[in-house]
């Protein structure tokens, strides 16, 4: 099979295009190479994380690899046949958990067994999805495609300490099914969790408190959960805190929004954050928020029929999966909006089944 080429410095130029790249070629058993691996990040090159991400994949997949190594700004990955079981891998550092679920569910889900996969590194930190984020939107949002999978939190781990763990388990599926995810429909209810780790128990509820004051103008149900530890038992290292918020509709539609803790960052502001976060991912009445629209393009993709999805506000994230499936796919999306927009995305799935192996 032809070895795909992908510029690592396209659109954002950041992790997204190696691990959708790595996504594509493990459950294609297709050959890549990348080229300026985030050449446009202030540290360029593989970093901790996304190493992880390409030796998991590795060892899932039997590849042979070039160029794995930290700072490396080449890479080249040749698939074998994605293999089940149980897994662990560890980041080492703070890096996020949630990255490299990322990279590895798409081969998991379409493979031809089941399998369990403890990750261990960062939970909860700065520019990548929580952890209750995959746990509450992502993965509920990709059932609805036909992956089966959850995730289960052993432990918290914030930036700079991490050391959080998280499993991953997969049971696999025929094939995934083609979804229309337009409008929102009616908001029934809101959702959440606040947490605090090595923190007073008072953090995590400022936090829902104040999430709580700013959506009641929504004028429907809100249940935030308050997640703490008592400081004599409390497992993390922390110290850290944030919330997560998930929007449900009357047609089964989830949307999502998010803040973290800081020094320095009043608890209040935290919640307040999450909540203007939420109610602007609402603002449009798009079925699919603005993080989620980028991580199911590889899926609507590899789906059996014709896909749409709503988005309510087109990333660079989303632009740059683009480019990436249809290098590996040739399939070729249609996108009504422009990005940081709203927008309407379709594409004609290849209706992918499991290779036999």
């Amino acid at each position: 099979m032809d070895e795909v080429l992908i510029d690592g410095s396209f659109g954002e130029g950041g992790g997204q295009i190696l691990r959708s790249s790595l996504s594509l070629s493990a459950v294609l058993g297709r050959p890549f190479r990348i080229v300026n691996i985030r050449a446009r990040r202030r540290n360029p090159g593989l970093q901790q994380q996304h190493l992880t991400a390409v030796l998991a994949l590795k060892e899932l997949t039997g590849a042979e690899v070039e160029g794995a190594y930290k700072g490396s700004t080449e890479l080249s990955f040749r698939p074998g046949t994605v293999k089940c079981g149980s897994f662990t891998f560890d980041i080492g550092t703070a890096g996020s958990t949630s990255l490299v679920i990322q990279a590895l569910l798409p081969a998991l889900a379409l493979s031809r067994c089941g399998s369990r996969v403890v990750i261990r590194g960062g939970t909860d930190v700065p520019m990548a999805p929580p952890i209750d984020y995959v746990r509450f939107v992502m993965l509920p949002v990709l059932s609805k495609l036909g992956v089966d999978a959850d995730v289960v939190l052993v432990r918290r781990g914030h930036y700079p300490r991490g050391g959080g763990e998280v499993v991953l388990t997969v049971r696999p599926t025929d094939g995934l099914r083609a979804v229309v995810l337009a409008g929102f429909g009616k908001l029934v209810e809101v959702r959440g969790l606040s947490h605090a780790v090595r923190l007073p128990r008072h953090v995590a509820e400022r936090q829902a408190q104040a999430a709580e004051r700013n959506l009641k103008g929504l004028g429907v149900p809100i249940g935030i959960s308050v997640e703490s530890h008592p400081p004599d038992r409390d497992p993390h290292r922390g110290p850290g805190s944030g919330i997560v918020l998930w929007a449900l509709s009357d047609q089964g539609n989830v949307i999502g929004a998010d803040s973290l803790g800081e020094r320095g960052k009043p608890a209040e502001a935290v919640g307040e954050e999450a909540a203007r976060r939420l109610v602007e991912e609402l603002g449009p009445g798009c079925a699919v928020d603005s993080h989620m629209g980028d991580m199911l393009i590889p899926y609507i993709a590899l789906a059996h029929g014709r896909s749409t999805i709503c988005v309510s506000r087109l990333t660079t994230h989303a632009a740059t999966n683009i480019y990436v499936v249809e290098r590996f796919l040739g399939v070729k999306f249609q996108v009504e909006g422009g990005v940081s927009a709203p927008a309407t995305i379709s594409v004609e799935g290849i209706g992918y089944v499991q290779r036999p192996g």
